[in-house]
């Protein structure tokens, strides 16, 4: 049995909820509020980061991409053409590069300011970083978001997926991503029309289900966020 330390609006963490499911990986869901600074969680992961998982009696995993290597060396190679990881050498490395721009680049520049302004600083404690949102942040988020949706509507355009002919893990990064900015209707899809069938594409898979579920008491929904032909 596994175990998955998770947020359920940290886009990392939606990532491995992604890919536990497409590789049929049952795990508990525990949230976990990184702000608070739990002395039990510190114990598995003394960085304080999402996610982490533990299957068994196993060590910590901590992070997305540790623990998405870990599911592919321990389930991937039994899933035949449902395996998310390539089978080319550089293709792997194109996934990988697209995992990390989106879970890390796209995640500073827009997801990390929107979700931390309009989501997060509503749960935290004033003592713990709770506060008003920062315009400013949310002004360079909306800005940057332009830019990097143009270059998910260029990778939609001129290949099947984000990274090949295939669907892989690069897709489920950077669709968990971008449904941390949909949640809160702060994508502009009639920028691009590519990009905007690509995340359709991905949006309907049962994976995403669960995503699509995840709600927040203060705020609702964008009108188009569980629409699959939106």
């Amino acid at each position: 049995m596994m175990t998955l330390y998770h947020h359920p609006f940290s886009a990392s963490s939606r990532f491995v909820r992604l890919c536990l499911a497409e590789y049929g990986v049952q795990a508990e869901l525990v949230v976990e509020k990184p702000w608070e600074r739990r002395r039990e969680f510190l114990l598995l992961n003394p960085a304080g980061t999402l996610p982490v998982a533990i299957e068994n009696d196993g060590p910590p995993m901590s992070g997305a991409a540790v623990i998405m290597e870990y599911l592919d060396e321990t389930r991937g190679f039994g899933l035949g053409e449902r395996r998310m990881m390539p089978d080319h050498p550089e293709m792997r490395a194109e996934m990988r590069r697209l995992v990390d721009w989106f879970l890390t680049k796209f995640d500073a520049e827009v997801a990390g300011y929107l979700i931390n302004e309009r989501l997060f600083k509503l749960e935290m404690p004033k003592g713990q970083g709770g506060s008003e949102p920062d315009s400013s942040a949310l002004r360079a988020a909306r800005a940057n978001i332009r830019p990097h949706l143009k270059y998910v509507g260029y990778l939609a355009a001129s290949r099947d997926w984000m990274a090949g002919p295939r669907i892989s893990f690069a897709d489920l990064a950077a669709a968990a991503a971008i449904s941390c900015c949909d949640y809160l209707g702060e994508v502009p899809w009639d920028s691009d029309d590519h990009a905007r069938a690509w995340y359709a594409r991905v949006k309907s898979r049962p994976s995403f289900r669960q995503l699509l579920a995840d709600r927040v008491l203060a705020i609702p929904p964008s009108a188009t966020y569980a629409d699959l032909d939106f």
